[in-house]
């Protein structure tokens, strides 16, 4: 994976260099890549997911990629639901969060492949917008909580563990930011606000915020499992 930047007018672009670039038979660089209008005019929007801002599932050919835009939530989004105070342009959560899971991609830790981050300046505030790769066949953990396995609840303790192992603090680790594939293999998404740290007390409250979400969905009787996993010694 090799990042690159580039800037058209007011938007500024951070990009893998092996995902798009300036030639034809790849997507391009640009404004639109980010513009979901874009993607519907082309006909490349195959889906979408739930939650604030709708996530667009796309089509680029050979793979498909997953494109969110930056939202609000809260009181805050009455002001306004997509814009952000600038305080530079590495400092822009976009930068910050493909820079992140670029970091943990090539530690071969199982998060998505980025794509793209687009920031678009404002004056004093910005919007964004990040793309990173659609893992093939992922549901959420909150799909599988039915009859749900305990060696798989064990998989995702262990995967946990493996991300604070490597100092990731995961800022909203919840049932629906647990993904798991066709194979088993449990992975790790959105990474907005997270950051590396050393180890401390923030460790139990990533698994305490898990704990809360498990039970928002029915399943606090899983969360024995999942700690069993984060501590076995092959998470470890």
């Amino acid at each position: 994976m090799h990042l690159a930047t580039c800037r058209t007018g007011k938007v500024f672009i951070l990009y893998d260099a092996d995902s798009v670039c300036d030639a034809e038979s790849a997507p391009q660089i640009g404004p639109a890549l980010f513009e979901p209008d874009h993607w519907h005019r082309a006909g490349g929007v195959i889906g979408a997911a739930p939650g604030r801002g709708s996530s667009l599932f796309l089509d680029v050919g050979g793979e498909q990629w997953v494109l969110r835009r930056y939202r609000r939530g809260g009181l805050v989004a009455k002001v306004s639901e997509s814009r952000y105070l600038w305080t530079g342009l590495e400092r822009t959560r976009a930068f910050r969060e493909l820079r992140l899971t670029a970091h943990l991609h090539a530690q071969d830790l199982p998060v998505p492949r980025p794509v793209a981050a687009g920031v678009t300046r404002h004056g004093p505030t910005y919007t964004a917008a990040l793309i990173t790769v659609r893992i093939p066949g992922a549901r959420t953990l909150t799909e599988y909580l039915e009859g749900i396995e305990p060696s798989l609840l064990e998989r995702v303790g262990a995967t946990v563990r493996r991300f604070h192992d490597a100092g990731l603090d995961h800022v909203d680790l919840n049932a629906r930011n647990l993904l798991v594939d066709a194979a088993g293999t449990v992975w790790l998404i959105d990474l907005d606000r997270c950051r590396l740290r050393a180890p401390g007390p923030w460790r139990e409250a990533n698994l305490e915020r898990l704990a809360r979400s498990l039970a928002k969905f029915g399943g606090a009787e899983h969360m024995a499992a999942i700690r069993r996993g984060y501590a076995s010694e092959e998470a470890g």
